[in-house]
Order: structure tokens, then sequence, then C-alpha cells
């Protein structure tokens, strides 16, 4: 069957049939139109990043030929094997908007005040017109999956794959006109006046307190159920350094072509303008999970809803490989660990401690060496199970027990511990160390327990015979909360136990309905620091319905704390 023009392919599909006449590709003055054969006007092309910008790759069709060979062109490549195809005839030059490219927030205009959202998701030529591929926000009956005569340019849900002309995309309104926020420089007295979010290139150190940072307009803007990686990029970075090897690790042979991409987007569009000006708008982000949906196993990153450790392993584990946070006595890595225990029906607020040596214990396991950062995971399964209610996270985290090979202290008289018995230790770890001394004593009426040596260095073995064993602890900077499928952070902003925390969340607010945007907010907590207490926890929580609504929602939808250890991240 003979392929249709372009404008019977337009109007064959409802949506594209009111695209707004005044934005309908127009062919420049003085320029004499191309004629071409009818087996030209089947090709489907695609031009190999001939000029890139901010936003983007911008498929330069006006230079397209001058810009590349011939050879250069590719016939619908699969991702990573271009084909060369034919030498083409020269298409006829026409008007692309200087800010599209992939990646790009857009809209399509109608002819019937109805426009469509979505992002550039490819860009390329078809039959002689700078095309398009734009995966739309919601479904529209007769669209398809980003398959287009037999190859996949790209990929997302049925009915989501729009092809238009480029020149009928433009940007965004809902973020092109978001009112810019103060956008002061937060380690500095001079203003700045940059209201598009600007690129920050080069090293910003974390902010070291939160300063000017509260209120509206702040933080990382949410779009598009963006809450799992808004709220987790926001705790990782904003306040800490633990997580800027991220940022700076030079490309390896064995890495992705796009490593350095992919780290210069995270930290030139993202970490570096939140750290000093404060804000990151919503179309930086989504090139981010742009990307990460292309490179990554992770699918739906750019639109459906996600948590945070699959955003983790697709960026942190297969783009930027980065070294497992966690080692394991058994040999494993991990990047986070997931709490599995028995629930307690005696303990109505457990704290982080507590599950965390109880999960151990269950497991038999222990970590290799003190970890720069341990993201651990609440014991509930998917958005709705939670094995408690509430639970308390541990301000310290007290992690000498659970490193393999580090000096512990007897449970009994406090000497150095040179025995390990999992019995004796019940669900804390701490309990079942004990000393030559102690061990004899309390095994005379316990035949059937068995104690294990510890490994114990000869070096410290004759200082902390006379000391007192040091303790080993992390410190709580962040705390990931869920509610009803909607995630936000409490970050602590600074180091040290008198720092103020402050609870962030990139959709507190919203202008306008279908066509509006969402306002992110940061907001000081003060007296966070003292709900982390035990006394405080329990004050909060009962009852929970008089609780503040900021302590009721850390300790009702804890869903993944974070703790480091600055000394070691020093080193690593």
């Amino acid at each position: 069957m003979q392929r249709s023009s372009q404008n019977e392919r337009v109007k064959s599909v409802n949506l594209l049939a009111h695209i707004a006449p005044d934005r309908r590709r127009k062919i420049l003055p003085n320029t004499p139109p191309t004629k071409h054969t009818a087996g030209e006007d089947s090709r489907q092309k695609m031009v190999h990043e001939p000029k890139k910008i901010e936003t983007g790759i911008l498929v330069d069709i006006c230079n397209a030929e001058a810009a590349l060979p011939p050879e250069e062109l590719y016939d619908s490549p699969a991702l990573g094997s271009p084909r060369a195809a034919p030498p083409p005839s020269r298409p006829s030059p026409v008007h692309v908007p200087e800010d599209i490219g992939v990646g790009s927030l857009v809209e399509v205009a109608t002819d019937v005040d109805q426009h469509y959202y979505g992002v550039v998701r490819w860009i390329g030529v078809i039959d002689d017109t700078a095309t398009a591929g734009v995966e739309l926000e919601q479904s529209v009956c007769g669209l398809g999956d980003g398959n287009r005569g037999g190859s996949r340019l790209f990929s997302c849900a049925p009915g989501r794959a729009l092809f238009v002309p480029l020149p009928l995309c433009r940007r965004d309104a809902r973020f092109r006109d978001t009112p810019p926020p103060d956008c002061s420089d937060l380690n500095d007295t001079e203003n700045f006046d940059q209201p598009d979010c600007p690129v920050v290139p080069g090293v910003v150190p974390p902010l070291s307190s939160l300063g000017e940072l509260a209120g509206k307009n702040r933080g990382i803007q949410g779009h598009h159920n963006s809450c799992y990686l808004d709220a987790t990029l926001f705790a990782m970075f904003t306040f800490t350094s633990v997580f800027d090897a991220l940022l700076y690790r030079p490309p390896e042979p064995e890495d992705s072509p796009h490593y350095s991409e992919v780290q210069r987007v995270l930290r030139e569009e993202i970490v570096n303008p939140l750290r000093k000006h404060g804000y990151v708008r919503a179309d930086r982000v989504m090139k981010l999970r742009t990307l990460l949906e292309r490179l990554s196993d992770v699918p739906g990153l750019t639109s459906e809803e996600k948590d945070p450790e699959e955003f983790l392993n697709g960026l942190v584990a297969q783009l930027l490989r980065t070294e497992p946070f966690l080692k394991l006595s058994s040999g494993q890595e991990a990047y986070c660990y997931q709490l599995f225990v028995e629930k307690d029906e005696h303990v109505s607020l457990p704290t982080v401690q507590q599950l965390l040596e109880q999960s151990f214990t269950t497991s038999g396991v222990k970590l290799s060496e003190v970890p720069a950062a341990f993201i651990i995971q609440m014991p509930r399964f998917g958005k709705q199970y939670k094995l408690y209610q509430r639970v308390l996270p541990s301000p310290l985290l007290d992690v000498t027990d659970l490193i393999e090979g580090l000096p512990r202290q007897c449970t009994v008289c406090g000497s150095l511990a040179r025995w390990e018995c999992a019995a004796c230790a019940g669900a804390a770890l701490e309990a079942g160390a004990l000393c030559d001394t102690c061990r004899r004593l309390a095994h005379a009426s316990r035949p059937h327990h068995k104690a294990t040596p510890l490994t114990v260095s000869e070096e410290f073995a004759n200082i902390l015979e006379s000391c007192p064993v040091p303790r080993v602890y992390m410190e709580l900077f962040a705390v990931l909360c869920i509610e009803t499928s909607h995630y936000v952070a409490f970050v602590k902003a600074g180091v040290g136990h008198e720092a103020p925390w402050c609870f962030f969340d990139s959709m507190a607010d919203r202008k306008g309905e279908r066509n509006g945007y969402n306002i992110p907010e940061i907001v000081c907590i003060s007296e966070l620091g003292a709900w982390l207490s035990e006394e405080g926890g329990r004050a909060v929580s009962a009852p929970p319905d008089r609780a503040p609504a900021h302590a009721r929602r850390l300790l009702a939808d804890a869903y993944m704390c974070f703790y480091r250890s600055p000394d070691v991240a020093m080193y690593r």
C-alpha cells in the first residue's frame, strides 16, 4: 500500500487535526522548493547530533548537509548501532526553535484551545521535515508507543508517542513563566539576576546552614511524579558532601559513553544550582530523568511513580558505577540496607538502632568496614504495609558492634571483649560481647551456649586493656517519608546535635490546574531535634492525632534514613 502524504497522516489523528495553523512549518523566504522523488519521500532519516545546546541535542536542519556529510546520516538506527543511509537530497531549510532539544519540556498548541504537554524524546528528519518525537504526559487515542514505520525511535507507554514537525513545539509555558525565586547567592552577598535557572559549572560546596533557603519556590521543583527523585537528591546533596564523589569521579574505560554527560547534568544543572541559588527548575530534573530512562534498565523514570531505591539503582549503580556504600562480611555489597525483622508486639515505638541490631542478628552478617554513608530502608513493604505504625529515627547510630573485627566492649564489666555469644545477645548485639572472665561466669549455668572468639589486634589489645573501648557512631542527616505515594524529606541543615532541620516538599503548592506548575517549599523545623530523642518521640506520638503535623509525618511515614560518617568520607 502506498504511504499517504504527510497532510493526510496528520488528519488521521484527531489530536493533530487541531494543531494551530499559525505554527505550521514555513519555508524560509528566497528558498527555492526542493524536488523529491517518491522513493525519497518514503525514507526516514535521523541526524546524528550535529549541534548541541544547553537543553539537549538540537538538529540544525538548515545546515544539516553542511554540518554532516551524507555518510554520517543514519537511517532510523537502533541505539548504539547506526546504519549508513543512502545520500539524501537536500531538505528545504526550516526554522528550528533554538531552545528545543532532546529532554526539553514542550507543549503543542492546537486551534481548539487545547494544549498537549510532554518531553522531547527524539529529534530527526521524517520525509524531509524536521520532526520531534514527544512523549505526552497523558495517553491520547490513536497515538503509538515510539515506533515509527517499523523502527523503534524511542519507547513510551502506548498512546503517548506524538510525532510532529519541530516548529510546532514550543517550550512548556508552565515552566517558562514560573516566577523566579530569590536568586541571591546563598554563600555570598552579591545578587544574581538569573531567572532562567542557569547552569552552574565548577565546584560548589554544600550549604553549611539553612540561612535564607527556607520559603516557597525553594529547593527542587516537582513535575510529573518526580517526588521520589526530588526528595532523594535534596537529601543527598544540599547540606552534605558525603556523596560528592558521584559528581567528580573522572570517567574510566569501563564507563558508559554517556557517563560524562549524566555526571555533568547532575552536577552543573541540579546540584550546583541548588547549592548556589537554592532552586532547581523541573525541566533541569527532567533532563536527568530522560537520560536515566534511556540509558538504564529502569523503565518509566520520566512519567511513572518510582521509589528512591529504583532511582539510586539507575543512577548510582548503573550509570555512575559508584562503589557500593556497604560491604558485608558475607561478601555481598549494597547501596542501601533493607531492615528485615519480626514484629515485637510489646514494642510500640522502636528505634532504628533497635531494628538494625535485630536485623543484623537475624541475618548473621556484619559490616566489613565503617561506611561513609549508610542508607537504611524501614521495615515496610510497598506504599501501604508497615510492620510498625511508627518508627523513631535514631539521631546517632552506634555501629561499633556491627563492624567485623572492630574492638568491642564487654557488656558486663566494660573491659575489652574477647568472645561473642549469639545466644546471650538476643536482639541486642552489644549484649553478646564478653571478656574471658565474664564468659566463664555467664556460661557456667548455660552449657548449651556456644561462644565464638573475636579477632582483636594485639596492638589494640595492649592499649585497650587499660583504656575504654571507643564507640563508632554515625550521624542521621536525612529521612525520606512517603504518604499516599508522595515522597518528602526531612534534612539536617548542618553538622552536630544543635544543627536545625528543615522539611522539603517539591510539590507543596500548585499554581493553576491541568496547565499549572508545582511550587516547591522548604520549611525550617527547629524542634525536630527534640522529637528524635526517645522521650521526645514518645511525647509527640501519644496520642498521635494531637502531635504536630511534621512530627506525626516523621514518625509514621519514615521510608528511608540516611546516616553519614564524615571522617570516613574524607578518605574515600
